[in-house]
């Protein structure tokens, strides 16, 4: 990884922090997704700077941002775009919806019907919008992050397992400590920091590129491997009776996500191959909503956290790997 590279994210860091008190372990996540080209689902109640966060992310790499507020009475048109008479010229003409940006934060994902959650979620996959017939490819970059509120669920459309799939990661934001939050009254109720853009959206695409360099030992793409399966089959990991609690495991996207999400972690920690720790570190945001818990585990207070934690005890990480790549890489 060259130098230039490290000091773009430093500077990119810096400039977010200006804005942003506290939420190192969220913005590292957002970071990793946009490095890994993934999307993130985020629960959290509100007021947490979920929005901030993502927008003052934007402004420092000089990319786009769109909020999508998510209500009952959008349609999916709202979000893709449509198609428009003009009457003076007779003709019509297209106007794209809010998902063509960089960064797309659809708020409280929840509270939409599911036509227009399908609509969101076939963008994220496709990374373009068919309207009238023509193909319109969304920016590059492009993550969506969409929000859910744990709290007042009532009239909530929840997202379907096959579509929740679709995410890269689930992370959970919590509050502030009381020092962070001390901070953030100071800095909310005096004069607003400036910041301005120090990355281009060019250079978090060179950036993707080289983070797809990051080399991964097998050993860690068949731990990641034998812990997905394990969410299907507990037994093989030694916990039979956690067969009853698990209703669906993970499909192969969480074992792709494990180490997509680890190598872009390697790059921002300075590394040009991935550690153990790496991919053990984003497990669980990987894992936690793709393990669906059985209705005997919701009865018994079993969450989903829970079971990826004792799967995660149960398959152990490699100990020894890439000593042949690190002595070769200390060497040049």
């Amino acid at each position: 990884m060259t130098d230039g590279t490290n000091t773009g994210l430093e500077h990119h860091l810096y400039e977010v922090k200006k804005i942003v008190v506290g939420q190192d372990y969220f913005l590292e996540r957002v970071l990793i997704a946009l490095l890994a080209g993934g999307h993130l689902l985020v629960e959290g109640v509100p007021g947490l700077a979920k929005t901030l966060t993502v927008s003052t992310l934007a402004r420092a790499m000089s990319g786009s941002f769109k909020r999508i507020q998510f209500t009952p009475d959008l349609v999916p048109s709202d979000l893709t775009g449509t198609r428009v008479y003009n009457q003076k010229s007779g003709d019509f003409s297209t106007m794209l919806g809010p998902v063509f940006a960089n960064l797309v934060l659809a708020d409280e994902i929840n509270r939409a019907p599911a036509k227009v959650q399908s609509a969101l979620l076939e963008v994220m996959q496709e990374r373009q919008v068919t309207i009238a017939g023509e193909s319109y490819p969304v920016p590059k970059p492009f993550v969506v992050m969409a929000t859910q509120n744990p709290i007042e669920t009532e009239g909530t459309y929840a997202l379907p397992e096959a579509q929740v799939d679709r995410f890269m990661m689930k992370v959970l934001v919590s509050y502030p400590s009381e020092d962070e939050e001390f901070v953030i009254v100071q800095r909310v109720t005096g004069l607003g920091a400036l910041i301005g853009p120090v990355t281009t959206t060019e250079a978090l695409l060179e950036m993707q590129a080289q983070a797809r360099k990051v080399y991964v030992d097998p050993a860690l793409i068949t731990y990641a491997v034998r812990l997905v399966a394990a969410t299907r089959e507990p037994a093989k990991a030694g916990l039979a009776d956690h067969g009853r609690f698990i209703l669906y495991g993970a499909s192969p996207r969480a074992s792709i996500g494990m180490i997509e999400a680890g190598r872009a972690l390697a790059f921002l920690r300075g590394r040009d191959y991935v550690l153990p720790e790496d991919v053990v570190d984003v497990a669980p945001d990987v894992l936690r909503h793709r393990v669906i818990p059985s209705y005997e585990a919701l009865a018994e207070g079993v969450t989903a956290d829970s079971l990826v934690a004792d799967l995660m005890k149960a398959v152990s990480p490699p100990e020894r790997v890439l000593e042949s790549h690190v002595r070769a890489v200390a060497s040049v």
